[in-house]
């Protein structure tokens, strides 16, 4: 769906840069200065509108959190959230995560959460899907080990994809669930998309993995 445009975008980015931080780069390998702690770094790639990232960061004070959204109009919702919540441990980027490690140093991410990334179902965009091997090198190259990716689709194919993906690559399979609601995990924190297509039955896949 597409996203109403926020003409006001550009001042709230400008306005709130403690939350949603330029020039990421900077930071790489000294995140944790801005949350002037120690604790482990988590990331979402694709954060949509915020609702995981906010209550992950209720749920798990000891984390922090960084969302990546591309679409300018989407993390300033996401931002929206983050501050009336209040969390202090919760940063954004407004920034396309082709590059992982431009913005990450080796190492300095414990776990990265992929929640209904584009499926993209052709095959020759198979590239661009985020559980292929490119991305999975970058994922690799951040993650502290044994790092952790935990994903979650409504996408079958993709899910299936994403599992043949990871197991060519090395990965040790944790968990694999093909009805995430049906074990009401308490613990999982949903995104607006999952609420949404859960609400009328649509299966939401899982999977966490290890390098």
């Amino acid at each position: 769906m597409r996203q109403r445009n926020k003409p006001w975008a550009d001042d709230f980015l400008m306005e709130n840069t403690q939350l949603i931080i330029p020039n990421p780069s900077n930071y790489k390998g000294k995140w944790n200065t801005l949350f002037e702690n120690n604790n482990p770094i988590h990331i979402e790639v694709g954060t949509g509108k915020g609702q995981f990232i906010v209550g992950m960061a209720k749920q798990y004070p000891d984390v922090n959190f960084i969302g990546i959204e591309l679409a300018k109009s989407i993390v300033v919702t996401a931002a929206e959230k983050v501050l009336e919540a209040d969390p202090t441990n919760v940063l954004l980027l407004n920034e396309n995560a082709s590059d992982l490690t431009e913005i990450f140093a080796e190492d300095e991410v414990s776990t990265i959460y992929l929640n209904f990334s584009d499926p993209w179902p052709k095959n020759r965009h198979e590239k661009r899907r985020l559980t292929y091997k490119a991305f999975l090198d970058q994922y690799k190259a951040i993650l502290k080990q044994p790092g952790q990716v935990i994903f979650k689709t409504d996408n079958r194919e993709l899910f299936e994809y994403s599992l043949v993906s990871l197991t060519d690559y090395g990965l040790r399979l944790e968990e694999v669930n093909l009805d995430l609601h049906a074990i009401q995990d308490e613990s999982n924190i949903m995104t607006e998309y999952e609420e949404k297509f859960s609400a009328k039955g649509q299966p939401i896949y899982r999977l966490k993995a290890y390098f």
